[in-house]
């Protein structure tokens, strides 16, 4: 099976690129890297922050390299206070927090046209759930709100938790469902918690990036041994 694995930043994928020897590619102002691992064909990317760089790196992934499944490793911020720095944390659904149509009637987060939540693949999550358990990790799940925004303000952090029941905020991971969906590719979003979202956040964040991303990475490459 071809099987994409997409970072936002180069710490994201960072720990995959030590682990394996890679092929590197050069296209649409990126480097996708390409290996072997368990007896499946593994493109590696990071995308460069944002919903539009995620966007156009998953769809890549997908039609020039031919990826049949997208797992996304990186790192967020938590909006649930009982989430904490280093828990792992999976999507079940994700939104657009930054999306806004409600001059013409639409809900916060609605596109004409389009999902308004989009929902990870049932299978890659009992295959993450397995994994988790034979590693003795415990998984958090719920929603993933994203927006082209780092949030560190409580007030806004506050809304979005409040306006779409939103567990964790960051800025790739419902584009990327969006391209996923839209291509009929089943789709898993991973994220370690860097920081709390709040005051401060960006402090955490700097902080604890590297390490977060290094487990959300490595759980990521255990969830292939068992795909």
């Amino acid at each position: 099976m071809k099987i994409a694995v997409l970072g936002a930043m180069p710490e994201e994928i960072k720990p995959l690129l030590e682990k394996l020897q890679t092929k590197k590619i050069k296209y649409a102002n990126n480097t996708f890297y390409l290996t072997n691992y368990k007896n499946h064909e593994i493109i590696i990317a990071y995308s460069k922050i944002g919903k539009v760089n995620s966007s156009l790196s998953a769809t890549i992934m997908i039609e020039k390299f031919k990826a049949e499944i997208l797992l996304f490793t990186g790192v967020a911020g938590a909006l649930d206070e009982n989430l904490k720095i280093g828990d792992m944390f999976y999507a079940k659904s994700l939104v657009q927090h930054d999306v806004d149509l409600t001059a013409f009637g639409h809900p916060f987060g609605y596109i004409s046209e389009s999902e308004h939540f989009y929902f990870a693949d049932k299978n890659l999550i009992k295959i993450a759930e397995n994994t988790a358990k034979k590693l003795d990790i415990k998984l958090h799940s719920g929603i993933i709100a994203s927006g082209d925004q780092f949030i560190s303000d409580e007030d806004k952090k506050n809304w979005i938790k409040k306006e779409f029941n939103a567990d964790v905020v960051e800025m790739e991971g419902a584009s990327v469902a969006c391209v996923c969906s839209s291509l009929n590719i089943p789709f898993f979003i991973l994220r370690a918690i860097s920081d709390e979202a709040g005051k401060k956040a960006e402090f955490d964040f700097e902080k604890f990036v590297i390490e977060s991303a290094e487990k959300s990475a490595i759980f990521v490459l255990k969830m292939i041994e068992n795909i």
